[in-house]
Protein backbone atom coordinates (compact mmCIF):
# COMPACT_ATOMS: atom_id res chain seq x y z
CA UNK A 1 0.00 0.00 0.00
CA UNK A 2 0.94 3.68 -0.11
CA UNK A 3 2.28 3.82 3.46
CA UNK A 4 4.61 0.90 2.88
CA UNK A 5 5.94 2.46 -0.34
CA UNK A 6 6.66 5.70 1.51
CA UNK A 7 8.50 3.76 4.23
CA UNK A 8 10.57 1.97 1.58
CA UNK A 9 11.39 5.29 -0.11
CA UNK A 10 12.47 6.72 3.24
CA UNK A 11 14.69 3.69 3.82
CA UNK A 12 16.27 4.11 0.38
CA UNK A 13 16.92 7.75 1.24
CA UNK A 14 18.69 6.73 4.45
CA UNK A 15 20.92 4.30 2.53
CA UNK A 16 21.75 7.03 0.01
CA UNK A 17 22.70 9.41 2.82
CA UNK A 18 24.97 6.77 4.32
CA UNK A 19 26.66 6.38 0.94
CA UNK A 20 27.15 10.15 0.68
CA UNK A 21 28.65 10.29 4.17
CA UNK A 22 31.00 7.41 3.34
CA UNK A 23 32.16 9.22 0.19
CA UNK A 24 32.74 12.43 2.09
CA UNK A 25 34.81 10.51 4.65
CA UNK A 26 36.94 9.03 1.88
CA UNK A 27 37.37 12.51 0.39
CA UNK A 28 38.43 13.89 3.77
CA UNK A 29 40.99 11.10 4.19
CA UNK A 30 42.35 11.76 0.70
CA UNK A 31 42.61 15.50 1.34
CA UNK A 32 44.39 14.88 4.64
CA UNK A 33 46.84 12.56 2.89
CA UNK A 34 47.55 15.19 0.23
CA UNK A 35 48.16 17.82 2.91
CA UNK A 36 50.57 15.52 4.75
CA UNK A 37 52.48 14.86 1.54
CA UNK A 38 52.79 18.58 0.87
CA UNK A 39 53.88 19.32 4.44
CA UNK A 40 56.52 16.59 4.27
CA UNK A 41 57.92 18.14 1.10
CA UNK A 42 57.03 15.19 -1.11
CA UNK A 43 54.59 17.24 -3.19
CA UNK A 44 54.53 20.82 -4.39
CA UNK A 45 51.71 23.15 -3.38
CA UNK A 46 50.52 23.34 -7.00
CA UNK A 47 50.36 19.56 -7.28
CA UNK A 48 48.52 19.34 -3.96
CA UNK A 49 45.90 21.84 -5.15
CA UNK A 50 45.55 20.05 -8.51
CA UNK A 51 44.99 16.66 -6.88
CA UNK A 52 42.67 18.16 -4.26
CA UNK A 53 40.54 19.57 -7.10
CA UNK A 54 40.54 16.16 -8.80
CA UNK A 55 39.45 14.43 -5.59
CA UNK A 56 36.64 16.98 -5.19
CA UNK A 57 35.48 16.49 -8.79
CA UNK A 58 35.41 12.71 -8.38
CA UNK A 59 33.52 13.02 -5.10
CA UNK A 60 30.96 15.36 -6.65
CA UNK A 61 30.47 12.99 -9.59
CA UNK A 62 29.91 10.00 -7.33
CA UNK A 63 27.49 11.87 -5.08
CA UNK A 64 25.56 12.96 -8.17
CA UNK A 65 25.41 9.30 -9.25
CA UNK A 66 24.01 8.31 -5.84
CA UNK A 67 21.39 11.08 -6.09
CA UNK A 68 20.44 9.93 -9.58
CA UNK A 69 20.14 6.32 -8.43
CA UNK A 70 18.05 7.38 -5.43
CA UNK A 71 15.65 9.35 -7.62
CA UNK A 72 15.22 6.37 -9.94
CA UNK A 73 14.70 3.98 -7.03
CA UNK A 74 12.16 6.26 -5.35
CA UNK A 75 10.25 6.54 -8.62
CA UNK A 76 10.31 2.75 -8.99
CA UNK A 77 9.13 2.22 -5.41
CA UNK A 78 6.26 4.68 -5.70
CA UNK A 79 4.82 3.07 -8.86
CA UNK A 80 1.60 1.22 -8.23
Amino acid sequence: NEERRQEMAKLASKYAERARVAMRNVRRDGMDHLKRLEKAGNMSEDDQKFFADEVQKLTDAQIAEVDKSLAAKEQEIMQV
